[in-house]
């Protein structure tokens, strides 16, 4: 284990913990710790929501594709960032004001109380889908950074999991949804100075430059433009590429920053500073893969290590260190605000259901065991070492994406849908993403059709015709929202 890189390691998580107890605030009810009574500015909505939202995949899954795909790949970005761009112009300001509205904290309750579903059924349902698919978002994120421990900074799988579950557990125990926030904030600008500057680094190493580039390339059959042929299948890759972006609207642990701005209008202002970011994270991290087919023209034993390589080979061992810390900023900024989310769906639609008369005090203290009880899962399950971690990701990314987007999207959008139909689409993009896809794709094309694409569009439909056929059979529980 190289001392130095161990204490660039220790370095980084010791400002984290700094953040934390810097940005902490007292609480004194759940509205508070849940979702920060509503009062972040724009540069933290917009920075905390996109650190949210990437993880290891920005520095090794996506880098690793353009280095073996080529810039065909870079229409996984475009789709991501259209996805985002989407969610920020159609859902952000709505879901603001309507949580508001319904004084809700999570997504099950402001379905519960906009469809007026007195039986519970429905908050139970979305609490319970939501809870699946984060804790397993969660503990494939503890997996892939406890690898990345072994492989990068020499630290034992099992040390280096705990050590990061309970960093990110102190501070989100300590301070809640604002001290998540502004240790997002840093997170945020730390990764994407890492990004840049590794890809600019090791380029300027590259005698020839762009034409080693092009050499490299073309010795190893890679395409370097980013429509490399006009035919059916190429088509089809794009589009499964592009489809990563209808996920966008189902994400718990994104879409709540959304409900903690202070000012709605300010979500606007929210809007281009993190797609801004989002755009130079993502053309960075595409760079990263690029460079590398001229940086390491004989190629990687592992291509998702393209990013670490390159830093091991272009800096002296602690600044390596710390700079490769950009990967596990990307890992925590999730993890914590996934932590976050599960936490308040313990608290909000569980606790507060059952018991009414809790206080807000009562809340608090409930939501603060929370966070413990879910780190402690999370951990639990990372220690099995399943490694399948991408798989999972996009699993519990598909699984959100098909069971809340759609019913987001209608909540805010139409007045025709009920609670029957809300129930339908959750339960239809549960199942369908939970495994009825995995069996129906290959009955019906050769094409491996990711399950976001008929998953959601499938929900949004359900959501629709169940309505309406629950409306003309007369279980009328329409609700009329106020235009405003």
């Amino acid at each position: 284990m190289n001392t130095q890189i161990l204490a660039a390691f220790f370095t980084y998580f010791a400002i984290l913990l700094a953040i934390g107890l810097a940005a902490h605030k007292k609480q004194s009810s759940d509205a508070d710790f849940v979702i920060g009574n509503r009062s972040l500015n724009f540069w933290l909505t917009a920075l905390s929501a996109h650190a949210s939202d990437m993880s290891a995949w920005l520095f090794m899954a996506f880098p690793a594709a353009v280095f073996i795909g080529g810039l065909p790949q870079i229409w996984t970005a475009i789709g991501l960032t259209f996805g985002m761009w989407c969610n920020w112009q159609f859902v952000a300001t709505r879901l603001r004001t309507e949580t508001e509205k319904y004084d809700s904290y999570t997504l099950s309750t402001y379905f519960e109380r906009r469809y007026k579903d007195n039986s519970g059924v429905l908050r139970i349902l979305t609490a319970s889908v939501a809870l699946i698919f984060l804790t397993s978002y969660l503990s494939a994120g503890l997996i892939a950074m406890g690898l990345l421990f072994e492989s990068i900074f020499g630290i034992d799988y099992y040390i280096g999991i705990s050590v990061a579950t309970f960093v990110a557990m102190s501070y989100t125990f300590s301070g809640g949804f604002i001290t998540v926030a502004w240790t997002d904030l840093f997170q945020a600008i730390f990764l994407l100075g890492m990004i840049i500057l590794v890809p600019t680094a090791a380029y300027l190493t590259i005698p020839e430059g762009y034409s080693a580039i092009e050499a490299s390339a073309n010795s190893q059959a890679i395409a370097l433009t980013v429509l490399p042929e006009v035919s059916f299948n190429a088509f089809f890759s794009i589009l499964f590429l592009l489809v990563w972006g209808l996920g966008y609207f189902g994400q718990p642990h994104i879409v709540t920053k959304f409900m903690g701005i202070k000012n709605p209008k300010d979500l606007v202002k929210s809007k281009y500073v993190g797609i801004t970011w989002q755009i130079i994270a993502l053309t960075a991290a595409a760079v990263v893969g690029l460079v590398g087919i001229g940086y390491f023209p004989e190629g990687i034993a592992n291509p998702e290590l393209v990013f670490v390589d390159m830093v091991k080979g272009l800096f002296h061992p602690y600044w390596a260190g710390l700079i490769l810390c950009g990967i596990i900023a990307a890992n925590m900024s999730t993890m914590d605000s996934q932590i976050l989310v599960c936490a308040s769906i313990l608290s909000e639609d569980f606790y507060k259901r059952m018991v009414k008369a809790a206080s807000p005090r009562q809340l608090l203290r409930v939501s603060r065991f929370a966070v413990i009880l879910i780190a402690i899962i999370a951990l639990g399950l990372a220690y099995s070492r399943n490694t399948t971690v991408l798989d999972v990701v996009f699993y519990a990314w598909s699984g959100l994406g098909c069971s809340f987007g759609p019913l987001v999207l209608m909540s805010l959008y139409s007045k025709r849908v009920n609670k029957y139909g809300a129930i339908a689409g959750i339960i239809t993009g549960g199942v369908f993403v939970g495994g009825l896809w995995g069996w129906l794709n290959p009955q019906i094309t050769y094409l491996a059709v990711p399950a976001l694409l008929p998953g959601f569009f499938l929900s949004l439909l359900n959501i629709y015709l169940v309505s309406i056929l629950f409306e003309k059979i007369g279980c009328n529980d329409l609700v009329k929202t106020k235009e405003g």
